[in-house]
């Protein structure tokens, strides 16, 4: 099976869900100080930090891009699994890892692609959404799709309450996403 390098940047429980899995992670990269360390740490996986300096219009996209593929490179990555990343990245790690580089978003895509899906699910009184387990390309949540789950909302839901019964199904679906693409990989 091949190597994993996660990409997170909040929580860390989609990265828990991950080690949790024990699936081969050969790097955890953050690019800021989170919660995702001390997880990575206490699993005992390797964690770089990253750090993100600017989040204005002067930040240098690319140059950031590449100080990430430098860090997966030198841990020999095979598959990159991003985990809750806040930042976009550039050109250059789609050609680094063309095709091996997975997301997780909490709706049915094509359906409430960006940052607040959950909250536009709600706010078109959608009857389900879901987790989509996607291919990264350069054009956010747009990726070949590898699986979906639907999770249904329910009258009394919250933007907390569904994010959370949604999370439930992405810590199941995606590990198990990541293994079959890891052995894909090797």
């Amino acid at each position: 099976m091949g190597k994993l390098g996660v990409l997170a940047s909040g929580s860390g429980t989609i990265l828990q869900a991950i080690l949790d899995a024990e699936l081969p992670v050969a790097v955890v990269v953050v690019d800021r100080a989170c919660p995702a360390i001390e997880r990575a740490e206490v699993a005992g996986a390797p964690v770089e930090l990253v750090e993100r300096e600017s989040f204005s219009d002067d930040f240098d996209r690319d140059g950031y891009t590449h100080r990430v593929v430098d860090v997966l490179k030198r841990h020999e990555v095979d598959l990159v699994a991003m985990a809750g990343f806040g930042t976009i990245l550039s050109q250059e790690i789609h050609d680094a890892y063309p095709a091996r580089i997975l997301n997780t978003h909490p709706a049915l895509l094509p359906a409430f692609k960006g940052w607040h899906a959950v909250r536009d699910a709600l706010a078109a009184r959608a009857p389900v959404t879901g987790c989509t387990v996607h291919l990264a390309t350069l054009e956010v949540d747009e990726g070949p799709i590898l699986a979906q789950e639907e999770v249904a909302v329910l009258a009394d839901d919250t933007e907390e309450s569904l994010h959370e019964r949604i999370k439930e199904v992405e810590r199941r679906l995606y590990p198990k996403v990541i293994r079959e693409q890891l052995e894909l990989a090797s």
